[in-house]
């Protein structure tokens, strides 16, 4: 395994983390939305609504993610028609990323004051007001936070799709290091997963230090 082997690795890594991440954010951002305007004491109360979707993202959530990865294989080969490499993996990545997103962010949202969301409304704030220009804007340095935990999340889910054809460093590891009995490349694996979550983390802090300024 040679160093061009490991970078390419990497950069399939990367691929994986960021577009699943931005994916996921992006849909567990909406899914989040829809709780806090739905739920008992939300803005818009929907009892019904609110307990099918909480239902279904508990039950994505339990799924471990080995399992989903198997079931979705053939989502992923409708979409980028192919089940197997790194683009492939994004599918089931995102789809993994996403209930775990979705209660991040409604638990973010979740801890803005209810006296602000309540002087927003009796300034006229309608409900879309109170949810982008009172709860994001006043929730953003936890939902940064919450967004570095996303990502970090996924460098460990990409690393067990690479065992299972998603291309990355889990696939070095296990095609190269584990089947080979190369110890030495396991362990280069291993530190720069370390070294990934430690950039993904460097990079949250460093935001959130900047938003709570």
């Amino acid at each position: 395994m040679n160093l061009n082997g490991y970078l390419n690795a990497l950069y399939e890594s990367l691929l994986m983390i960021v577009l699943s991440g931005i994916f996921s954010v992006v849909l567990g951002l909406f899914l989040a939305i829809v709780l806090i305007y739905t739920k008992e004491k939300g803005l818009s109360p929907r009892k019904n609504l609110y307990n099918a979707l909480d239902f279904v993202i508990n039950v994505f959530r339990s799924f471990p993610f080995i399992i989903l990865m198997f079931l979705l294989f053939p989502l992923s080969r409708v979409i980028v028609g192919t089940s197997i490499g790194t683009v492939a993996a994004i599918v089931p990545l995102t789809i993994a990323a996403t209930p775990f997103a979705a209660r991040v962010i409604e638990g973010s949202l979740d801890t803005v004051d209810k006296g602000i969301i309540e002087a927003a409304r009796s300034f006229g704030a309608t409900n879309r007001q109170i949810i982008f220009r009172v709860m994001l804007v006043e929730a953003l340095p936890n939902l940064v936070q919450g967004i570095t935990n996303i990502f970090i999340n996924i460098v460990g889910y990409s690393a067990m799709a690479g065992v299972i054809g998603g291309g990355g460093l889990g696939a070095v590891a296990i095609n190269y290091g584990y089947y080979r009995w190369e110890d030495t490349i396991m362990f280069i694996v291993v530190v720069m997963i370390f070294l990934l979550v430690q950039l993904f983390q460097s990079l949250g802090n460093r935001i959130f230090q900047k938003l709570t300024r």
